[in-house]
């Protein structure tokens, strides 16, 4: 098996820098934009030939050195017993979003292996069709991400619901936070035993709280989950049993002190900083993963190229790098241009 992913993960020598995508099974793709004219996008993530199907057509297309499982952050709650649709124009939204005590209470927690069988079914289609080719990843949304999207009804630019539910009645919050950490962290154990070699927690809205209010009201259950899945996995430590956690902050520069006691093994970095300045900050016990603005693939082929090189250079002194984007693949980007990088982070970054 190509394991180099997992071995940057966990921060040993490497022959060159992996890469993968974050959401690289996509639209972008054309091959996923067939499937997709077919069915809407939650029966693609409910149907596990399907999603399995398009999990790995980059990893032929492209070429990275990882799958992802497709599917959406906000599968589990859907789980928990909340209506999700899904909106070509808005993205994901809630109907009865979760603003008071009775609404909490009606939450499950669910049972993986019966409400989200489907995911974990795709993962053993995944294992079996990869036949080792290269690593699967899992991935969940991270508490605090989650649970914006569960009180707001959908996306937001101010997350005033999320905040005023923090700052007027921390009560309610910490019993949504801990119905969600334990849901969290069930699945991604469920995901593991189906057999994804690696977790990804995506908390691409924890960029919007303060410093201090990331130390109080996010990252306690980020540590929750982590240690939580840590602390099932026999001899975690040990090449066979390891399946290293990669964390994920949208907009995290201003968060990383506190991010670097989350206890994952490697840690995402977004576009809005110097990825160099990143690794100094959070010091040598993290691999990194990022950090190309997403829009740099609109750029020509060598000047794609040439922002490879340098971000390579800047993080050569990284216990271990995966080379990646800073957020999502855009549906927009052009494929030959996604397949430009991919190519030039396996040229440039040989190790000598």
């Amino acid at each position: 098996m190509n394991d180099i992913f997992l071995k940057a993960c966990r921060g040993e020598p490497v022959p060159y820098t992996p890469v993968w995508i974050m959401r690289q099974a996509g639209r972008y793709l054309k091959q996923y934009q067939k499937i997709r004219k077919r069915v809407d996008f939650l029966t693609l993530c409910k149907t596990p030939e399907l999603a399995a199907q398009v999990t790995i057509q980059p990893i032929d297309a492209l070429g990275v050195d990882a799958a992802i499982l497709f599917s959406d952050i906000l599968i589990p709650a859907a789980a928990m017993g909340m209506e999700l649709k899904f909106s070509e124009k808005k993205g994901p939204v809630f109907a009865k979003p979760i603003r008071d005590r009775a609404s909490i209470d009606k939450l499950l927690i669910p049972q993986p292996e019966e409400s989200l069988n489907f995911v974990l079914e795709t993962i053993r289609i995944l294992r079996s069709e990869l036949s080792g080719k290269v690593p699967l990843i899992g991935f969940s949304g991270a508490p605090f991400t989650m649970a914006t999207y569960m009180i707001e009804g959908g996306t937001s630019k101010n997350f005033l619901h999320t905040k005023k539910m923090i700052f007027q009645n921390p009560d309610l919050y910490k019993s949504l936070m801990d119905k969600v950490a334990k849901t969290i962290t069930k699945y991604l154990k469920a995901q593991i035993d189906a057999g994804a070699q690696a977790i990804q927690l995506f908390d691409t809205w924890a960029g919007v709280l303060s410093p201090m209010d990331y130390r109080e009201f996010a990252l306690p259950y980020v540590k929750r989950v982590i240690d939580g899945i840590k602390s099932q996995i026999p001899n975690p430590k040990s090449q066979n049993n390891c399946v290293p956690i990669i964390y994920f902050v949208g907009e995290c520069s201003g968060l990383l002190e506190e991010i670097k006691s989350c206890n994952a093994d490697v840690i995402g970095i977004d576009w809005r900083i110097n990825i160099d300045e990143a690794i100094k900050r959070l010091g040598n016990n993290f691999s990194v993963q990022g950090n190309l603005d997403p829009c740099a693939l609109f750029l020509s082929r060598d000047k794609i190229e040439k922002r490879v090189k340098e971000l390579l250079l800047r993080a050569v002194f990284a216990r271990g790098h995966i080379f990646n984007l800073g957020h999502g693949i855009l549906p927009e980007t052009p494929e030959a241009n996604a397949i430009a990088m991919v190519e030039a982070v396996h040229k440039y970054g040989k190790k000598q």
